[in-house]
């Protein structure tokens, strides 16, 4: 039954072994509004966006001297949490990155998520069409 709903949602194949994919980018918080536009034109129809704190290397290179004791201060994020099927991976990568790039050191991430499978709630959905 799933397989049916996977390949009624996806044009009857399977996308590089794997139909839906996941998208969580740290970016800085002014560039939110940004990036919620350019994934919405690349057809990203929903996100998830969290406050966070952390940091990498801009923080160390920053701070870290070996002659001395410090403190690393976390540094204000967002995470970003996009699922989508994977024929829209490209784009939506490529719009974060144009869009969350400030050309300074902490500009953020993004990471790639394969799913294994998506159920929505209300409707008991899977695959492709629970994110429809």
């Amino acid at each position: 039954m799933r397989d049916v709903q996977y390949r009624t949602a996806c044009g009857g194949r399977r996308i590089g072994g794997s139909i839906m994919k996941m998208i969580s980018a740290i970016i800085k918080p002014f560039k939110v509004e940004e990036v919620r536009e350019a994934l919405a034109q690349v057809g990203v129809t929903g996100i998830t966006i969290c406050e966070a704190r952390g940091y990498g290397h801009q923080r160390l290179r920053a701070d870290a001297r070996p002659d001395r004791n410090f403190t690393v201060e976390f540094v204000p994020k967002v995470k970003v949490d996009v699922i989508l099927d994977a024929g829209l991976l490209p784009h939506a990568i490529e719009a974060i990155m144009k869009a969350g790039r400030t050309g300074k050191r902490g500009d953020g991430m993004i990471l790639v998520i394969d799913l294994e499978d998506t159920v929505r709630i209300r409707t008991g959905e899977t695959g492709a069409l629970a994110v429809a």
